[in-house]
């Protein structure tokens, strides 16, 4: 019975479509005689017969048209075209040389910082710490608190090649969030930005919180502490939004002002300690519990727990990182490394040696009170100024880096492109500020303006956010181990590191359970913010589904256009184009970079570029495997361009220009060892691949 199928067959005339398919390719029929070239994969000219097929097989005729499919659909009442994409095309890109000399001129026009002034703009928030930090130590290491600061400083060693690492590799705007995007999907990137988000938050309103105590124990305002504490948001607010040039040269001027100001209390509190002997760092010995051993190792693993506040500040260092000289972000890490290392543990045994316990405890204002029992009223007053000056610098330090990472969002359309307007004198991200700020001023209403709940929570989520540098880097030696790197952290650094981070997180919540609540509640509520942002399309698309559920809103005035809203909408979001560079034409590596913009990006507008400098060079089953591609991917239109130029930063920021696509939505597969360039050469483009 089967022999009598296939003689039926045999006898059915093919399409002539077939018939041309056999008769334009002989070479490849009848060649026996050269198994090689019976092997060997067709070129890019005999490659374009299966394009026309396919073309002609699936396509209108007549061109344009929607990627109609047969799938049912769920919306019952209401038009579901809105859907599906139109075909995509085969387009040939010709770059002008003044396109090329702009793009030249662009890519080397950048701020470079060098060591000491970049290590300025973070070093005022790390070395200004000390002012809310020793209070909180104190009140939990008691006598054993120059103890757990010093070992506090010493664990930074652990994170300091990591952050090496990461900030060498992706020198780029965003810190956390940058690194996981590359590392990771999109979904975990959000939530390490709503943590570097409260981070930097939690940074001004401690920070305010503390500037507003000591000026209170100096002035005795006839308002509460807290409303000092809105003055100063609100106040700094206005700094920002009135401009921040030569803000690198003005926090250098700060942090130059505070280490002396430091240098000097610590001469004077040791000649005072000296005078007058170890009778006080003696009664404060004994004042204490005289806990067992365990007790004592337990005081002080709280100390190293909540003394990591004395280190704030640390891990806004790599938001800085694209506007310093190349290789010398390490530098800028040892400097402020050292100076804690100095400061920290040596300050807090002066305290102890001339202010008694209770005294100490009593107040936040503990270096004011050294200072006038290290030298009298003037000291205590330059002291006053020195930490009003430092902990703006802190602030500054904190709104820098939230400014970084809500940019980063809207570049990649996560937040509206309000927040990329600037204003048209100063060019500051004014709504960036306004919102920033807003969220400062929630957070410190919510805590019930009690600093010490916002410096234990100030301690978590600094903590939360170092335990991302060693997930990133982990992460990136497993997903995007071909890319080259100048410094190289080791594995058992690495996961060291991060068991480190788990134990002092950890730690924290032991200390005061209530403060993972707070923690939890803002990081929720933060990263809720951009899930939605994110997510968009799907959130107008279950609205549209629930009014296509209900015929009885089609017919009321008030309700009858909403469905046509909603897809005015969704289309106007849509326009928003990707681009995927590729090199190969494996399906299955192109396949695996198109899903990706799938699932995370809101778009239906995907363009495949191929950088190419001959025809010959062109992989023979591109464009097959993208019409392909093109019809797997009824949501997506799929355009293929060509550009004869070298794959070089130059190139990427024409084509960026040229099609109006930010080089954020640019993606790339993981370059390898013999890739000449740097992601930063490229300008951001983001590693979607292996």
């Amino acid at each position: 019975m089967n022999m009598d199928v296939l003689h039926e067959a045999d006898e059915i005339e093919l399409p002539s479509l077939f018939r041309n398919r056999h008769v334009l390719s002989p070479r490849r029929q009848n060649d026996n005689s050269d198994a090689t070239s019976m092997r060997s994969p067709p070129s890019f000219a005999e490659s374009q017969l299966d394009v026309i097929l396919r073309r002609q097989r699936h396509r209108p005729l007549q061109g344009g048209g929607l990627k109609f499919t047969n799938t049912p659909t769920r919306f019952l009442n209401l038009s579901s075209d809105w859907e599906f994409a139109g075909w995509g095309s085969t387009l040939y890109l010709e770059l002008t040389p003044e396109e090329f000399t702009n793009s030249d001129v662009d890519i080397s026009a950048r701020q470079v910082l060098g060591q000491y002034i970049a290590s300025a703009v973070a070093g005022n928030a790390v070395l200004g710490s000390v002012f809310y930090a020793l209070p909180a130590v104190v009140a939990l290491a008691g006598v054993f608190s120059p103890i757990s600061l010093f070992i506090a400083t010493l664990v930074l060693f652990f994170w300091r090649p990591v952050m090496e690492e990461l900030a060498e590799t992706f020198p780029l705007v965003g810190s956390n969030y940058t690194y996981l995007l590359n590392v990771s999907s999109k979904s975990i990137a959000l939530g390490g930005a709503a943590i570097t988000l409260l981070d930097a938050a939690m940074t001004v309103v401690v920070s305010s919180g503390t500037a507003s105590a000591y000026l209170s124990s100096e002035v005795h305002p006839p308002f509460p502490a807290f409303v000092l504490v809105i003055i100063f948001l609100l106040g700094f607010a206005i700094l920002c939004l009135s401009g921040t040039r030569d803000s690198a040269r003005m926090a250098f001027g700060i942090l130059s002002f505070h280490i002396l100001t430091m240098i000097i209390l610590m001469i004077f509190a040791s000649i005072a300690w000296a005078r007058r002997g170890n009778a006080q760092i003696s009664s404060n010995w004994h004042s204490g519990d005289q806990a067992s051993p365990a007790g004592m190792f337990y005081q002080i693993f709280k100390g190293i727990c909540i003394g990591f506040l004395g280190l704030s500040g640390f891990e806004c260092t790599p938001a800085d990182v694209p506007s310093i000289r190349s290789g010398r972000f390490p530098s800028v890490l040892r400097n402020i490394h050292l100076a804690t290392i100095v400061l920290n543990g040596p300050l807090m045994l002066l305290v102890l040696a001339l202010i008694p316990m209770d005294t100490i405890l009593s107040g936040a204002n503990v270096l004011s009170i050294l200072a006038q029992e290290a030298s009298g009223r003037w000291l205590r007053t330059w002291l006053v100024v020195d930490a009003l000056l430092v902990l703006c610098g802190g602030m500054f330090t904190g709104i820098l880096s939230a400014c970084a990472v809500l940019e980063k969002l809207a570049l990649d359309r996560v937040l509206p492109p309000l927040f990329l307007k600037r204003m048209p004198v100063t060019g500051s991200p004014y709504f960036s500020i306004l919102c920033f700020t807003c969220l400062c001023g929630v957070i410190y209403a919510t805590t019930g303006a009690n600093l010490t709940v916002s410096s234990q929570m100030f301690a978590l989520s600094f903590l939360a956010v170092m335990s991302l540098y060693p997930i990133s880097n982990l992460l990136m030696k497993f997903n995007r181990g071909r890319l080259v790197k100048s410094r190289n952290a080791t594995l058992l650094l690495v996961f060291s590191t991060i068991i480190l981070s788990l134990i002092l997180l950890i730690g924290n919540i032991i200390i005061n359970p209530i403060t993972l609540a707070y923690f939890s509640a803002y990081t929720l509520a933060i990263l809720a913010v951009f899930i939605i942002g994110q997510n968009k399309i799907h959130i107008i698309r279950w609205l549209y589904w629930v009014y296509d559920q209900a015929p009885l809103l089609h017919h009321f005035r008030w309700s009858k256009g909403s469905g046509a809203w909603m897809i005015d909408r969704v289309r106007s979001m849509k326009q928003n184009t990707v681009c995927v560079m590729i090199k190969t034409d494996e399906i299955h590596q192109m396949f695996r970079m198109i899903r990706y913009v799938r699932e995370n990006e809101e778009t239906s507008c995907l363009k495949l570029i191929h950088f190419y400098n001959r025809i010959e060079d062109v992989p023979s089953e591109l464009e097959a495997n993208q019409k392909i591609l093109d019809e797997m991917f009824p949501e997506l239109t799929i355009d293929l361009v060509f550009v004869q130029a070298p794959f070089t930063p130059a190139t990427v920021c024409s084509v960026s220009k040229r099609l109006v696509i930010p080089r954020s939505l640019m993606f790339i597969s993981c370059p390898g060892p013999e890739f000449p360039y740097s992601i930063a050469d490229l300008g951001g483009v983001r590693i979607i691949t292996l």
